[in-house]
């Protein structure tokens, strides 16, 4: 029996430029949930939380503090 697979291989993962994580954390911050926000946008929930975790960061300078 062949194990499944998600049907994504490792070297066709999309690609996001900053124009568009801008973007969608910009939409995220008017949005009352990220969740809903990462539908329209059609991405996971997951990768929209790490985005703002990494804003914050970059923002405070540390991973401690944030």
């Amino acid at each position: 029996m062949a194990a499944k697979t998600s049907g994504v291989s490792p070297d066709k993962r999309r690609k996001y430029d900053e124009a568009f994580k801008a973007e969608a954390l910009r939409l995220v911050s008017e949005s009352r949930s990220t969740q809903a926000a990462a539908r329209e946008l059609g991405i996971s929930p997951k990768l929209l939380y790490r985005w703002q975790q990494a804003q914050v960061v970059a923002e405070v300078g540390s991973v401690e503090v944030a």
